[in-house]
């Protein structure tokens, strides 16, 4: 018999393939239960209900989410190379041949309007991504706003690429990321060009 920790490791396993590949609501614990080849008895026993199975995807999800970003942007030697390194990461992800979206995203727009709970673990990972940005940004000496508009451009690249089964929007995200990284710094003077006498 497995122990509590393997069963909930393959339970946990099994629920993230398919919630991410299929869907939260068209994966019922009879799925889970095959595809992880643990017991519905004891499927229950570490994940009382299929909420608190969806709860701790979403938790484990956004853990090696931010963790995988972090090993891959905190690598590089400048702080505007650890922003570019961002849209780097997301085209390496936007590459793989599950890509289904952002898996927030997809569990919000199918149960946000349901479950405060999912909503509020999609809005804790979306606003934990916006602070990395935001550290990213503020080591580089510029405004703080475009921690922000780095965020925009990121979520519309993940929703666009989700679409068009394409990982090309993260190079567009990220050329438009230098185009916003010319914004002056704070402290820095703006060169006004000279006008010809």
């Amino acid at each position: 018999m497995l122990d509590q920790e393997t069963a909930r490791e393959r339970v946990l396993e099994a629920a993230e393939e398919l919630f991410y590949s299929r869907g939260i609501q068209a994966v019922g614990m009879d799925a889970v239960r095959n595809a992880s080849g643990v017991s519905l008895k004891r499927l229950y026993q570490v994940f009382p209900s299929k909420e608190a199975l969806v709860r701790e995807f979403l938790h484990h999800r956004d853990l090696r989410w931010r963790r995988a970003l972090a090993v891959h942007v905190d690598a590089q030697p400048t702080p505007e190379e650890r922003i570019v390194a961002v849209f780097d990461w997301l085209h390496t992800w936007f590459s793989e041949p599950d890509y289904r979206g952002c898996a927030f995203i997809n569990s919000f727009g199918e149960l946000g309007a349901v479950s405060a709970e999912v909503a509020e673990q999609v809005r804790q990972h979306k606003q934990a991504f916006q602070d990395y940005l935001a550290g990213l940004v503020a080591a580089t000496g510029r405004p703080a706003e475009l921690a922000e508009q780095l965020a925009l451009l990121a979520e519309g690249a993940i929703t666009t690429a989700a679409i068009s089964g394409s990982p090309e929007p993260a190079l567009r995200a990220r050329d438009a990321a230098r185009l916003l990284m010319r914004t002056p710094r704070e402290g820095d003077e703006e060169v006004t060009p000279a006008h010809p006498q």
